[in-house]
């Protein structure tokens, strides 16, 4: 039997390209993006590829109607793939920007998740799988607020992954380092949209908003797709290899820092 995977955040970066490879490996892919524009172009781009098996839905997280549409489906695997990263020194990121960081990559991805975790509970099996980031699991200056969340993530997807077990159903993370999707460099230039230098406790960024030593994404794509197809089964996945390297050196360091 064909199965179900619904992605959200689908109309860019690593969900467009996870669609697309799952539909290629015969999925049935349901493919969430945030507004109507995306949905048009996401549905040209997929009648181009001669791709027959992907479902185009508006799934902005935060709307309840589009929550409840999408909860109509029958999945047996829920990419938790949107977010949004607001970048800046906590001292200075308005608190409006924080929450609204919350609001989309925590408060609004839990909302979706109870509702298919109850579908699966009656079934009896089911994935899930968060995209959480390195950001996760270390924390980069100017990063806190978007840290912040995926911590908060990484929190939540280790609590489901022991409470949904007994019930049949698989929770995984994938974390992906730096990849050149335009996430990184959008978050960066938003921030000079809200930074005053004159009122700022500490310096912003300043152009080019680029980051640099970003790689093609493709090779997150492929773990991404290999967890969610079962390919590959460890809970953590953090790729590329270079990025889990260093992960665990920063971690393993915290434990000897002095205040």
């Amino acid at each position: 039997m064909t199965k179900t995977v619904l992605i959200t955040g689908a109309g860019s970066g690593f969900g467009r390209l996870t669609a697309f490879d799952l539909s290629r490996q015969g999925y049935r892919v349901i493919a969430g993006v945030q507004i109507w524009p995306q949905a048009w172009q996401l549905r040209q781009e997929i009648a181009a590829e001669g791709l027959e098996n992907i479902e185009v839905i508006k799934l902005d997280l935060l709307d309840d109607i589009d929550r409840a549409h999408a909860l109509r489906y029958d999945v047996d695997v829920l990419f938790n793939n949107a977010g949004v990263a607001h970048s800046g020194t906590l001292t200075d990121v308005p608190m409006s920007l924080l929450r609204a960081n919350f609001e989309t990559n925590v408060f609004s991805v839990m909302e979706l998740t109870k509702g298919f975790i109850r579908q699966m509970i009656e079934r009896g099996n089911g994935k899930i799988v968060f995209n959480s980031s390195d950001a996760g699991l270390q924390t980069p200056p100017f990063g806190g607020a978007y840290s912040a969340t995926k911590y908060a993530i990484e929190a939540i997807a280790a609590t489901l992954r022991e409470e949904l077990k007994p019930k049949g159903i698989a929770v995984a993370t994938v974390q992906p380092g730096l990849y050149l999707t335009g996430f990184n460099d959008t978050a960066l230039e938003a921030s000079t949209y809200w930074y005053d230098p004159e009122t700022a406790l500490l310096p912003g960024w300043e152009p080019p908003f680029t980051l640099a030593g970003q790689e093609d994404p493709q090779g997150m794509v492929d773990v991404i797709v290999k967890v969610i197809t079962g390919e590959i089964a460890t809970y953590r996945n953090v790729y590329p290899p270079s990025m889990e390297h260093e992960t665990r050196e920063v971690q393993a360091a915290e434990w000897d820092l002095t205040v």
